[in-house]
């Protein structure tokens, strides 16, 4: 049974690793995950094991999330986040579309501009350099906006666009520009203080409203997990914890906790 959890300070999401797992192992956790009243579920969007031995097993986060998408029912859900590289952007929005209507409409879209050059190399997309990959995630966000608004049908209802990275002078600018949401991956609340503050910046220059773009953190540092307070007091509106096999939720229960206190 779902259990909701009211007057939230802050929403509470946990990122599930599919590496060195099993996909019956996985559908137990996110079962698990909607029961205890998290906000949001997330995959990632890797094609091999991103810590330990990259030979273990592992499983691609859209089909993943498709599966994800029938068995749960209340938590939003996403790929934390999608490389652009990695698909055609038009595609991508109707793979976006279409597990959106699976779930109900519950999917936020993800999106990347991609780093790990050794799964580039492996599965033969090209790496290239930093801001041509930069290039790339702009012209690519552009499409997948209006790949969205030609589907027919499309989404459920407004689905939500997180775009995430820290680089203060394009992907942020990026943010400003484009989402309704913002994901870095931290360990440091001073430092995500110092990348919101320049969010916030980038918005007054673009003139918008910054308090319109969601602003979220994933820690994937277990021995970060008791700092959610710093980081919401730094901004975050939404923390999110990764968590690995075995799959333990005591963290995700206290963050849960620390979010209604």
């Amino acid at each position: 049974m779902h259990v909701a959890i009211e007057a939230r300070r802050f929403k509470v999401g946990v990122q599930l690793e599919p590496q060195h797992t099993s996909m019956a192992d996985l559908r137990e956790a996110w079962r698990r995950a909607d029961d205890l009243g998290v906000d949001s579920i997330w995959t990632w969007d890797h094609f091999r094991p991103v810590h330990g031995d990259v030979t273990g097993t592992h499983f691609e986060g859209w089909t993943q999330l498709a599966a994800m998408a029938v068995e749960t029912s209340s938590a939003r859900i996403g790929v934390l986040v999608s490389c652009m590289s990695y698909r055609n952007p038009d595609l991508l929005a109707d793979m976006a579309r279409t597990v959106d209507h699976l779930s109900g409409g519950r999917v936020i879209l993800g999106l990347g501009a991609g780093w790990y050059g050794d799964e580039y190399a492996d599965y033969g997309y090209h790496f290239g350099a930093a801001g041509e990959r930069l290039d790339a995630f702009e012209q690519g966000i552009v499409r997948v906006k209006q790949r969205l608004e030609r589907l027919v049908p499309g989404p459920v209802g407004p689905m939500p666009l997180l775009l995430g990275g820290g680089g203060e002078r394009r992907t942020l600018r990026l943010v400003a520009e484009h989402a309704d949401a913002w994901n870095v991956v931290l360990s440091s609340p001073d430092e995500f203080l110092a990348k919101n503050k320049r969010l916030t910046a980038w918005c007054e220059q673009l003139g918008r409203d910054p308090r319109t773009v969601q602003r979220s953190v994933l820690i994937n540092d277990p021995a970060a997990f008791g700092r959610a307070r710093d980081f919401v007091d730094a901004g975050a509106e939404h923390v999110m914890l990764a968590v690995g096999r075995p799959f333990s939720f005591e963290p995700v229960r206290e963050l849960l906790r620390v979010a209604a206190s």
